[in-house]
């Protein structure tokens, strides 16, 4: 059976729910990763104001879209990053409030417990997201690090996340980091340190997203075979490498799109991500949950990106084979 091909909408927070519901069931997806604290999914909203999550229901209804997963990667990012005014720009104000650092962060906290309720009281049992890290600005070491602050970093993130999922236990929700860059956990070695920071408990998890491997020169499907127990979510988005001994891996300080940039985010099926190799090990490691396809192109309309995406999922999901190949040629 062909897993459920939804869209993240996170990247279309400029639309409203029914417009892009009657795009997206036009275009063939089965279903909506909500992104949350928005016009698409407002956890505030679901927990206070009645008949709010019968509205959103209703529409989905509607177009025949089924929601796998909401995702809370703005709020998650300020819950242990150094909040600096950048967090301003993509956090709720009452998150926000005077921006003192600290206050900032108990408050993004609070909200993710809240959209833990919030999921529960949808009928959604997972949630996608970030946790921003205390330590990610340490990456270079010079000056030279104090590796023991480095260990400091995943005590302070289990500190902070260990009673967030204590309430995504409570409501019968899973917790899936996004493995990415500025996240406690980027790499293979750091997402083995995440987990065993919180001594490995069942409600946190990853939202894999080869797109954020590929720039690092990581195996995406070895990835996947290593952490098999953990995947929860599944992003298709793909990563482009531009590198002509100019450009950096380290893109420079470059926006999203500029040609001098060492690497850039495509459409899925127009970078260097090997799909068969993931479909394979998905297959193997018995995941059946949806492929959310999050689009990220700056050279691509978004519409025509959307279907186009679609169109490659389609054709590059496959299921295992239910009978050995050989199984044809004995002769008992």
């Amino acid at each position: 059976m062909a897993r459920p091909v939804t869209l993240f909408t996170g990247q279309w927070g400029d639309l409203p729910l029914e417009e892009l519901a009657a795009k997206v069931s036009r275009w063939g997806f089965d279903g909506l990763e909500l992104a949350t604290s928005g016009q698409h999914f407002d956890e505030v909203r679901i927990l206070n104001e009645p008949g709010y999550a019968e509205s959103l229901r209703a529409i989905l209804d509607k177009y025949n879209l089924k929601v796998y997963a909401v995702g809370a990667h703005l709020i998650g990012q300020a819950t242990c990053d150094p909040i600096d005014p950048r967090h301003q720009n993509i956090l709720p104000k009452e998150v926000w409030g005077d921006g003192e650092p600290e206050g900032v962060r108990k408050r993004a906290a609070e909200r993710m417990k809240d959209i833990a309720r919030a999921a529960a009281k949808f009928g959604v049992d997972r949630v996608t997201g970030f946790t921003g890290s205390s330590v990610w600005h340490m990456l270079y070491s010079f000056p030279p690090n104090d590796f023991a602050q480095i260990e400091r970093g995943y005590a302070d993130f289990a500190d902070r996340w260990n009673p967030i999922i204590d309430v995504f236990d409570q409501e019968g929700v899973k917790f899936a980091l996004e493995v990415h860059p500025t996240e406690i956990a980027y790499d293979f070695v750091t997402t083995r340190k995440t987990l065993d920071a919180i001594n490995n408990r069942p409600g946190f998890g990853i939202n894999f997203d080869p797109s954020h491997l590929v720039p690092q020169f990581l195996d995406s499907a070895a990835f996947l075979a290593e952490f098999a127990d953990r995947i929860y979510h599944v992003h298709v988005k793909d990563s482009k490498r531009h590198l002509n001994g100019r450009r950096s891996i380290l893109a420079s300080h470059l926006n999203f799109g500029e040609a001098e940039r060492g690497w850039d985010f495509v459409s899925p099926g127009h970078g260097d991500v090997d799909f068969e190799s993931i479909i394979r090990t998905l297959n193997r490691i018995g995941y059946q949950g949806p492929l959310s396809i999050e689009w990220e192109d700056s050279g691509m309309d978004r519409e025509y990106g959307a279907q186009d995406a679609l169109a490659f999922v389609r054709r590059s999901d496959f299921a295992p084979s239910n009978v050995a190949f050989d199984a044809a040629f004995s002769k008992k």
